[in-house]
């Protein structure tokens, strides 16, 4: 089993860059950033993924990097596989693609971007995927789409990784499992282990369907920690079903069940812990409680 952070870009760089440091210093498996262009809420500083994400590659020496997840809508797909090329070129080959259709309203309202339907988006997803595979297991792409084409393309320079990871985020049943059936090494939702066990059984059909090998596909989910005896932890959790509460013991018990769903990597986003010192001291405490027991 996989750990990693999911260090919150609403603050300054500098903070963002504090937490990524400690992770790759104390033990965890990888870092990811989110992709958004200004805060759902719509008010305060959002840090851009691309650039962070460079500046991550060249900071930290050891832990993985990946985007959780790039809106497919906000750049065109060759500008992704293009941005995320290089990111694995400066890191030494620790990078991960992750790619979703993308959802935030606001965003592309402020922006003047076409967000689209439901449907567009799925269309859409299934095309960007699809020719960014090829781009980063080709030298050169063709592809012929309703919304994009590519004539000869190239990619170069290339990834250090051959290839490059692409995970597709999401848990729509009828056309995400099946895009990332298609096209995905690794498949990411916010979900409880039974969600993942559900979600991942229709994955599976869609692999079946495809003549994919399940096991071909790194499953990862995304949820909250929160101890029992720190409430304000608790409290800023509330609502999020997906959460590893409790002592350390029920989160140990939490994470086997996660196992026993099929996942491989838990990531841990930091926006219930506090002060960066106080997120510092709950992944200190997560690791040498919790993660220790799995290693």
């Amino acid at each position: 089993m996989l750990f990693s952070l999911k260090p919150r870009v609403r603050g300054p760089f500098s903070e963002s860059l504090e937490l990524a440091k400690h992770a790759d210093a104390t033990g965890w498996d990888g870092v990811w950033i989110a992709d958004h262009l200004m805060p759902e809420a719509g008010e305060g500083p959002m840090g851009e993924c691309w650039t962070i994400l460079g500046a991550l590659a060249l900071a930290l020496p050891r832990v993985r990097l990946g985007s959780m997840v790039v809106g497919n809508t906000l750049r065109h797909p060759v500008i992704h596989a293009k941005m995320a090329a290089q990111v694995d070129v400066m890191s030494g080959g620790r990078f991960t693609l992750g790619l979703g259709a993308a959802w935030q309203e606001n965003e592309h309202n402020a922006y003047g971007m076409e967000l689209g339907s439901v449907g567009e988006r799925s269309n859409r997803l299934e095309e960007a995927a699809a020719l960014i595979s090829s781009m980063f297991k080709q030298p050169f792409t063709d592809f012929d789409g309703r919304y994009y084409q590519l004539k000869h393309a190239p990619l170069d320079p290339r990834p250090v990784q051959q290839p490059l990871p692409l995970l597709i985020g999401g848990g729509g049943e009828k056309r995400t499992l099946r895009t990332v059936a298609r096209y995905a090494d690794a498949w990411n939702i916010w979900g409880t282990p039974e969600a993942m066990v559900e979600k991942g059984a229709i994955l599976d059909k869609h692999c079946a369907d495809v003549g994919r090998n399940p096991a071909e596909i790194m499953r990862s989910a995304q949820t909250l920690i929160a101890f029992a005896d720190d409430k304000d932890q608790v409290e800023r959790a509330a609502g999020r079903e997906a959460t590893i509460l409790g002592t350390p013991a029920q989160m140990r018990e939490a994470v086997e069940r996660y196992a026993e769903a099929g996942v491989s990597e838990i990531i841990v986003p930091d926006f219930n812990l506090g002060t960066v010192a106080q997120k510092k001291a709950a992944f200190d405490r997560f690791m040498s409680e919790v993660v220790s027991h799995f290693r």
